[in-house]
């Protein structure tokens, strides 16, 4: 069985996952400057059709990593008993703090339903802003928000292969990493620590 992904759900997972492991032990963050921004909303015109042509400037990088950290609190919460990313699990928002903000973000634009009803399909309802322009930061609250609310958020995991720091949703039931490569390091691992030779200490004299 394969799970399908909303693209609400992998619109907010891509915007947890601009954290991300820097290949070499650490963490490294694709928003750190308002030109790693530009550069995400680019890369997402498909989903992001209302920010198309915008550049980033400093106000609009802190709008989007404020309401990043409250998804990423959101999805440590969500994955719990489970470890959060160790990628930010010492400094996260407490809960309520999240969701306040996520909140809050989400109200930044009133928005409208509109029903939209293709030929030989069924109709569907979007929902469209009512003043003809949204923030970017209100788009993906709403979908933080559309994503967490919904059954997918039951498969969201936090990956903790060797050197891994992702989040990702379950694709499939017995799917327990962010892809094969980090299934692959963590065999690894478990196979060196199962075979790792105990340290002999010298007898005393």
């Amino acid at each position: 069985m394969e799970y399908s992904i909303s693209g609400d759900a992998r619109l907010t997972l891509d915007l947890a996952l601009t954290l991300r492991h820097d290949g070499q032990g650490g963490v490294t963050d694709d928003l750190a400057t308002p030109t790693g921004l530009t550069t995400w909303v680019e890369a997402h015109a498909d989903t992001l059709p209302a920010a198309t042509g915008l550049t980033a400037d400093a106000t609009t990088l802190a709008a989007v990593t404020d309401l990043r950290a409250a998804v990423r609190a959101l999805f440590a919460q969500a994955v719990r008993p489970g470890e959060p990313s160790p990628a930010d699990a010492a400094r996260l928002l407490p809960v309520p703090e999240a969701l306040e903000r996520l909140n809050a973000t989400a109200a930044l634009t009133p928005t409208v339903p509109v029903l939209l009803w293709a030929p030989a399909a069924d109709p569907v309802v979007r929902h469209e802003s009512a003043t003809g322009g949204e923030p970017l930061t209100a788009v993906l609250a709403r979908a933080a928000i559309a994503f967490l609310a919904s059954p997918d958020r039951q498969r969201l995991r936090a990956c903790h292969a060797p050197r891994c720091v992702r989040y990702f949703l379950k694709e499939h039931p017995r799917q327990e990493w962010c892809k094969p490569s980090c299934g692959n390091r963590a065999r690894v691992a478990r196979h060196h620590e199962r075979h790792k030779q105990p340290t002999l200490q010298p007898s005393a004299r």
